[in-house]
């Protein structure tokens, strides 16, 4: 089970997914809005390759950092983590919370359906 991120390191691997490999120089340039200070940057990316998330190399005097997950499998453990947590590993009950919530439309749970049947069909 992969470890959950703190936002600080959400918004971090956001950026390191978007860029590909390199330093921490280039990951901060990346950033969008209110960027956090350049140490506070490294040490979080230290973190995150703690945890697993990011391979690093060193080129010169630089370490190059690059995911060692991808964005899709982050992801797919996310999602299955906060099912399991939060909705009794329920996907349906998943999709019922987003309803009650009005966060889906009839029209987007008719393309959700869409989408699973012709998942079956390819």
């Amino acid at each position: 089970m992969m470890e959950k991120l703190t936002i600080q390191e959400e918004q971090a691997m956001q950026v390191i997914w978007k860029t590909g490999e390199g330093n921490i120089k280039l990951f901060l340039d990346n950033m969008e809005g209110q960027k956090p200070p350049y140490t506070t940057l490294a040490s979080t990316v230290k973190n995150l390759e703690k945890k697993g998330l990011l391979e690093s190399r060193l080129m010169g005097n630089t370490y190059l950092y690059r995911p060692a997950v991808t964005e899709e499998d982050y992801k797919k453990q996310f999602m299955n983590g906060v099912v399991k947590d939060y909705f009794d590993n329920s996907y349906k009950q998943l999709v019922n919370f987003f309803v009650e919530q009005k966060k889906l439309s009839p029209k987007e749970l008719k393309d959700i359906i869409n989408m699973i049947e012709n998942e079956g069909k390819k």
